[in-house]
């Protein structure tokens, strides 16, 4: 089973593209912290690349912003590629299919 339940903050502003079919698609990132501190003390995070699609990247455009704290749900899903050099690389990312808007409206007039 493949399932992705993540909350974290958003690194920056969500930008939505839409394709000529009418399709809207965007890509945020979520800092995620981790639940033990490093060596120094300090608690790490994770960037985790998150891809929404149609309604649900409409409406994250239209209600998240950089520093927002958002919970989302969705698919792992990876994707392989071949560098210049001859190298393979694989990066993954969440497939997401329910944003949660957890920061309050009312707090971005504080």
């Amino acid at each position: 089973m493949n399932n992705v339940t993540l909350v974290g903050r958003l690194t920056a502003d969500p930008e939505v593209k839409e394709s000529t079919d009418g399709t809207v698609r965007t890509v945020i990132n979520l800092a995620v912290s981790r639940d033990y501190k490093n060596t120094d003390g300090i608690y790490d995070a994770d960037f985790i690349r998150c891809v929404l699609w149609n309604g649900t990247a409409s409406a994250t455009k239209d209600y998240c912003h950089k520093g927002d704290v958002v919970g989302v749900k969705g698919k792992l899903q990876s994707h392989n590629y071949e560098t210049d050099d001859n190298k393979k690389k694989t990066w993954l990312e969440v497939i997401v299919d329910k944003v949660t808007f957890i920061t309050p409206k009312n707090s971005k007039n504080e």
